[in-house]
């Protein structure tokens, strides 16, 4: 069982990296086609997209990545309880 929870955190962590990635070209403003950008949109998406259905954005702002970030880390550290 530990090493499917320790794969599992493997996941979650890359997906943290991903949403990171996807968050810094928000600020950057990159041409949106460029393949890095677009393969972390195809990525977070299905993730992100009813986070920010259920939680609209504040002051403009989209918080959905924060919302998914924070509930990742506390996956991953119950994870590591059960690992």
């Amino acid at each position: 069982m530990g090493a499917i929870a320790s794969i599992l955190a493997l996941l979650l962590w890359a997906f943290v990296i991903i949403i990171l990635v996807r968050v810094a070209f928000t600020w950057i403003s990159p041409y949106p086609r460029h393949p890095i950008y677009r393969l972390a949109v195809q990525i977070t998406e299905p993730v992100l997209a009813p986070v920010r259905h259920w939680l609209p954005p504040v002051s403009g702002m989209d918080l959905s990545p924060i919302v998914v970030t924070v509930a990742c880390y506390f996956l991953i550290h119950a994870l590591g309880f059960i690992g």
